[in-house]
């Protein structure tokens, strides 16, 4: 249905803006109902607002900053890390000289972070982190002044209203992108101190549960590895070593680094361990997700999950969409239901989570659905998805790859993995650990959620 708005040729002069998408109805509302309250845009509220390039030119920052996978001096949060909640593992660093070059992006944690590319306009909040922190590329960084809460402006720029300006700024086909002016002219209802307060204090327990989710996280992770007796574990990179032509040619590889001891030390740690193993096969039945292509995408409608949507925590919101009608033509095959575990094939491998409800979309082809089969059926999900996603199951990707990163991983090699039996105490132990930290991480989500709908209720409260 066609929407039709009428505006002053000054406001057009004023925006700089000409195509109808600026001027849509809905904005337009938004708008002047935040015109009503007290206000100031972005830019009057604000000390800083940078980006990764405000250090130098591309020939200078490659002169200067090396991104390294081995943990060193500080941290770059780049999106991904933002988009999955996971700053513990694949992260990138920083060397001590490359961070106090970057002297611009420093960050200590309360900042807001805003995409500028791609998925442009998405919002997200930097915790205090336990080490130096750099801006990663491709996102704006604000410290908020004195006139505003940072955890309300937050807050504000997530809920619906918020976001709804934010879109308004954003430009482009592919990719979509907005600008630094656009950001600061982001308009900001004023709400009372006390409010904002309150917001920071429930943005703060949000955060706190958060944080113990991880923890519990964490402690099951430790309870699988001590397990078996792989807590600590270093992997070694050893130069030499020797092979046997049987082993050769029953894994028709030559390749050297197939059979490099890293991967028989894991694989034995596997088959020795008390309660036996066997293999993926075995245990479980898979299904594919599927591809819809890019013409499928829809503003609003079921959501389309990718590998980016998706962590060991669970699926984030997406921001792809695809309709109503190509969703019921899709969801009996291609539906995530409750119980079945999803495992990443394709993109960052490895990573695996139990649904806790059923999904209202669609996975796309870099996913598998994962069933348990009747032998296993009282395999606990938690456990099994744990170990889909620990160090077990990587090695075994990172031995099919001869060391490289691979984009896909074929179900056939998927199903040849080895999984340890883990005895039916610990792992009641494990997924105990896990339903709990999902326990904390679902009110985490719903603090949040309330904090969204206070900040809406008092724009809507304050036009009456």
């Amino acid at each position: 249905m066609s929407q039709i708005s009428y505006i002053k040729y000054t406001d057009v002069l004023e925006a700089r803006r000409y195509d109808a998408e600026y001027f849509k109805p809905e904005y337009l509302q938004i708008e002047k109902l935040i015109s009503k309250l007290d206000n100031k845009p972005i830019g009057k509220i604000i000390s800083l607002l940078t980006d990764y390039h405000a250090n130098g030119s591309y020939q200078i920052l490659n002169e200067h900053v090396n991104l390294l996978d081995k943990k060193d001096y500080a941290l770059m949060v780049r999106t991904v890390d933002f988009e999955t909640d996971n700053f513990e593992t694949d992260r990138k660093y920083l060397s001590e000289p490359a961070y106090n070059f970057l002297k611009k992006t420093k960050m200590y944690g309360g900042e807001i972070v805003i995409n500028k590319i791609g998925n442009a306009g998405r919002v997200y909040f930097l915790q205090k982190m336990n080490q130096p922190v750099s801006l990663g590329m491709n996102q704006f960084m604000i410290r908020t002044n004195e006139n505003i809460n940072n955890y309300y402006l937050y807050i504000y720029l997530i809920s619906r209203y918020g976001k709804k300006l934010i879109e308004r700024r954003i430009t482009g086909a592919v990719p979509l992108s907005i600008d630094k002016q656009s950001v600061r002219n982001v308009t900001v209802p004023i709400l009372p101190q006390p409010f904002q307060f309150k917001i920071e204090q429930l943005v703060k327990l949000s955060h706190q549960k958060q944080h113990q989710s991880k923890i519990l996280y964490q402690e099951a992770e430790k309870l699988l590895l001590s397990e078996l007796g792989l807590l600590n574990y270093q992997v070694k990179q050893e130069l030499t070593f020797s092979t046997t032509k049987k082993e050769i040619e029953e894994a028709h590889r030559y390749d050297s680094e197939y059979f490099q001891p890293k991967y028989k030390e894991i694989i034995e740690r596997i088959e020795k361990y008390n309660g036996k193993y066997d293999v993926v096969r075995e245990i479980v039945k898979w299904k594919k997700g599927v591809e819809v292509g890019t013409d499928a995408y829809t503003e609003s409608g079921k959501d389309f999950i990718r590998v980016s949507d998706f962590s060991k925590y669970g699926i984030s919101e997406s921001n792809k969409k695809i309709s109503d009608k190509a969703f019921e033509y899709l969801k009996n095959n291609y539906q995530p239901k409750k119980g079945e575990m999803l495992f990443t094939k394709d993109g960052t491998i490895g990573i695996s989570y139990v649904l806790k409800e059923d999904i209202e979309g669609i996975i796309s082809g870099a996913f598998l659905r994962l069933n348990l089969k009747e032998k296993y059926k009282n395999f606990e999900k938690e456990c099994l998805s744990l170990i889909f996603s620990s160090i077990i199951c990587k090695m075994q990707v990172e031995k099919l790859s001869g060391g490289a990163v691979i984009a896909h991983l074929k179900p056939s090699d998927f199903d040849t993995f080895k999984i340890p039996l883990i005895r039916s105490s610990v792992q009641k132990q494990i997924a105990d650990k896990i339903q709990q930290s999902h326990m904390h991480r679902k009110e985490s989500k719903g603090l949040l959620e309330e904090a969204k709908r206070k900040v809406e209720e008092e724009i809507e409260r304050g036009n009456l």
